[in-house]
């Protein structure tokens, strides 16, 4: 079997899985957010296996992240919802994408977008102290009623109200589901009734049964990454979908004293032999990682060493018999003995959402 130079192998059985073990846990719809390519999974696969598993609806933040699902035969229900000042609706009301909606000149620009006997699906956003996109609840009368009025001349349908927490704390997010729950009452009293209510992550999906409404929002965890730091994916029953590789491109016995990679920020202790694994910071190998990152080589775990560059790294592998060519896993499953992306994240001081969304685009994915 020949090694990949360097590729990110996409485990979709555990992408489905992971929706199955979430439905049965929350008991209600999941909307499967695969923005920034399904952080870095690959946005059209992981797309179909997560309605596979049993997601009723996808998420992204861009409209053009929506169009491209569309155009590689993605046909479920599509909510985006992060959107470019002055942006008009047009292409998205023709793709049937649903808009998340944050302003009242959005909601007017939604409306505009209309096609005749076919209104344009929207969910309005409120804002519930995340201080980020959403209308503020000063706004909430003013663009609650236009809504209203535009659902009753059938420009538009509005399908859901939303928001986001801040999982700063329990008692935090609670405030603003009460918040949230103000604004769906508001909702009501000018006879917007939505199909469904949405406001939990995949933190508050596991940890607060009272924010899961009708749907969650399930990102982090359809990758079977963990969004909390004292838990780990097997503990939440979650199975992590990449696995990063490569190949050891060249190994190189040192003295003791040998400079490693710019600036020398390393120095051998003693004769050692060195590999050199071919990713980089342009393929998404943290620098900030440097002298800390762990690999796998032949099921031993050995240590980054030097700085990372643009496009390789150096691991120190002492004595061990390491040969160019060989596999080398840069993190996976850790319940297979691999370094996960929570150790990468560590190493890097920085969280695992960042760890697998920045791979770049020269890793080829591949399922598996």
């Amino acid at each position: 079997m020949t090694v990949p130079f360097r590729e990110a192998t996409i485990d979709l059985d555990a992408i489905a899985d992971n929706v199955r073990h979430l439905r049965r846990l929350t008991g209600t719809e999941i909307i499967a957010v695969v923005k920034a390519n399904a952080y870095g999974h690959g946005a059209a696969a992981a797309a179909v296996a997560a309605l596979s598993g049993g997601a009723t609806r996808l998420g992204v933040a861009e409209i053009a992240e929506a169009i491209d699902l569309r155009r590689q035969g993605v046909h479920a229900p599509i909510v985006a919802w992060l959107h470019a000042p002055g942006e008009r609706f047009a292409e998205a009301a023709a793709q049937n994408v649903e808009l998340g909606i944050s302003s009242f000149d959005q909601l007017q620009a939604a409306a505009a977008a209309a096609m005749l006997d076919r209104p344009v699906s929207v969910h309005l956003k409120l804002e519930t102290g995340l201080s980020r996109n959403g209308v503020a609840p000063a706004d909430w009368g003013r663009v609650l009623a236009e809504a209203a009025r535009l659902e009753r001349i059938g420009r538009l349908r509005i399908t859901g109200l939303f928001s986001h927490l801040s999982n700063t704390s329990p008692d935090d997010d609670r405030a603003a589901l009460t918040l949230f729950d103000e604004g769906v009452a508001a909702a009501a009293s000018f006879g917007i009734r939505p199909e469904i209510r949405h406001i939990a992550a995949t933190a508050a999906a596991i940890d607060l049964p009272e924010t899961r409404l009708d749907a969650v929002r399930i990102g982090i965890g359809l990758y079977g990454l963990s969004p909390f730091d004292d838990r780990r994916s097997a503990a939440l029953g979650l199975r992590p979908a990449m696995t990063l590789r490569g190949s050891v491109a060249a190994v190189r016995r040192v003295q003791a004293g040998a400079g490693v990679s710019y600036g020398y920020d390393h120095r051998a202790e003693t004769d050692t032999t060195l590999a050199l694994i071919p990713l980089g910071y342009a393929d998404g190998v943290p620098r900030s990682g440097s002298g800390r990152l762990p690999v796998s080589i032949a099921g031993r775990r050995f240590r980054n060493v030097g700085r990372v560059a643009m496009d390789q790294f150096v691991v120190d592998v002492g004595d061990a018999p390491v040969s160019t060519g060989d596999e080398v896993v840069l993190f996976g499953d850790p319940t297979l003995g691999l370094p996960s992306a929570d150790d990468w994240a560590d190493a890097a001081g920085t969280i695992n959402y960042e760890i697998v969304t920045r791979i770049g685009n020269r890793v080829p994915r591949r399922a598996s």
